[in-house]
């Protein structure tokens, strides 16, 4: 079967090289980035562009909020060839260096979701690739970005797992302020962890790419802070994730170049 039950995404129209975000209207954003843009499929919260870097073609491609339809997403992109992910999303910052506008890039996830545990034990690691870790951080130096690099904190609920500061004290975001006992403390224990930031998407991309034998690694802005760190800082939030697709890109433009150095071998070293 190579027509994709989802997304409907058939051969052909998926290249080895993608770029995964959230939110759909960021796609057609990134694809204009690109050379040659173009409208591939639409279905759901799945839409998916294409264009060429290098001359290679490029696939881009929405997930969507979550777990759930980010694995449903991988498995039809695996299906039709892909093989390397670059991520560019939003985050929350947890940990006191970052500030709204700093990008940081993943080196893997603490799984807080539902979704990974449906294809793995909860002991399975959530890693991204050293190469993708290695070519986002150089992007991001050529750049001159403020940036950080670490684990993050991967979660299911956005309502149930971000807190507000009320009164002096951590609140709930949820509904008539409802949080059970055992969530009061999780974001100040990931921060003991070493979490950096928060956010929905890479526990579920990093699980499923080791798992199938893709390449993947993220890089988020930061758009918000943890309560307890605020901070008034005010950002051009348009521009600031357009700076954060061109570091995607110029990563996603090294791993093609590191690609053709190795030839007939495996692996890439500098």
């Amino acid at each position: 079967m190579s027509k994709q039950l989802i997304t409907e995404l058939d051969e052909g129209q998926v290249a080895k090289y993608v770029f995964l975000c959230g939110e759909p209207e960021r796609v057609p954003k990134i694809a204009s980035m690109l050379g040659n843009p173009r409208k591939v499929a639409q279905k759901r919260e799945f839409w998916v562009h294409a264009g060429t870097l290098e001359g290679v073609p490029v696939t881009v491609a929405s997930t969507g909020i979550g777990g759930p339809s980010t694995a449903i997403l991988i498995e039809e992109l695996a299906n039709l060839g892909a093989d390397t992910l670059i991520r560019v999303g939003t985050s929350g910052g947890i940990s006191d260096g970052l500030e709204k506008g700093d990008f940081v890039i993943a080196t893997g996830a603490i799984k807080a979701d539902g979704t990974t545990k449906s294809y793995a034990w909860p002991e399975y690691p959530a890693l991204a690739s050293h190469e993708a870790v290695l070519a986002l951080i150089s992007a991001a130096k050529k750049a001159r970005a403020r940036f950080d690099v670490g684990i993050g904190f991967s979660v299911d609920g956005f309502y149930s797992e971000n807190k507000v500061m009320k009164d002096g004290r951590l609140a709930p975001m949820s509904q008539s302020g409802y949080m059970p006992s055992f969530m009061t403390d999780r974001l100040a224990d990931v921060k003991k962890m070493g979490a950096k930031f928060i956010e929905m998407e890479n526990g579920t991309i990093f699980t499923l790419s080791s798992l199938f034998g893709l390449r993947a690694g993220a890089i988020c802005a930061v758009s918000d802070v943890v309560p307890w760190h605020p901070t008034e800082k005010i950002i051009d939030a348009e521009k600031n994730m357009s700076d954060c697709i061109a570091v995607g890109i110029d990563a996603m433009r090294t791993l093609i170049g590191w690609d053709k150095q190795k030839g007939s071998s495996k692996y890439w070293s500098p």
